[in-house]
C-alpha cells in the first residue's frame, strides 16, 4: 500500500509541476510577444481553465504528501515536501490568485493600464512558486526512495 501512494504521489505532484512549468517556461512568454487582445485573451482564458482545476490539484498534492509523510514518518524529506507544498499553496492564495482573478476579466477593451506590469509580477512570482514546487518534487521523490 505504500508503494502505491509513493507512485501516486509522484505522479500527482510531477504532472503539477510540469504544468506549471509548461505555463512558466513556454505558455506565458508566447502570450506575452503577442499584441494586448491575442495575448490578454489567451491570459483570461488560462486564467479561467487553470482557475478551475488547480486548487483542487493543488489540494490533492499536498494531502498525498501529507500521506506520505505519515506513511513513511519519520522521513524528514517527505515532512520538508509537504511544507513547500503549503508555501506553494500560501503563495498562490494570497499572491497569484488574486492577480489571476484580475486578469481573468480583461479583454482587449476593458483592462488597466499597467496590466503587462501586473501580468510580469504574476510571472516572477509564479516563477519562484514553479522553483518551490520542483524541491518538493525532488523531496517527493527522494522520500519515496526511502519506504
Amino acid at each position: 500500500m505504500t508503494s502505491l501512494l509513493a507512485v501516486l504521489t509522484a505522479t500527482v505532484v510531477g504532472l503539477l509541476v510540469g504544468v506549471e512549468l509548461a505555463v512558466a517556461a513556454v505558455v506565458n512568454p508566447i502570450l506575452a510577444r503577442l499584441p494586448a487582445g491575442p495575448a490578454l485573451d489567451g491570459r483570461a482564458d488560462g486564467a479561467r481553465r487553470l482557475g478551475r482545476t488547480m486548487p483542487f490539484w493543488y489540494a490533492a498534492s499536498l494531502a498525498l504528501t501529507v500521506a506520505l509523510t505519515i506513511a513513511a514518518w519519520p522521513t524528514a524529506s517527505a515532512t520538508a515536501a509537504a511544507v513547500l507544498l503549503l508555501i506553494s499553496v500560501l503563495m498562490s492564495v494570497t499572491l497569484l490568485v488574486p492577480i489571476s482573478n484580475r486578469s481573468a476579466r480583461w479583454t482587449a477593451d476593458e483592462h488597466p493600464p499597467d496590466w503587462r506590469d501586473q501580468l510580469r509580477r504574476w510571472d516572477r512570482l509564479h516563477h519562484v512558486r514553479v522553483g518551490v514546487l520542483a524541491a518538493a518534487f525532488v523531496l517527493v521523490l527522494v522520500a519515496t526512495t526511502t519506504l
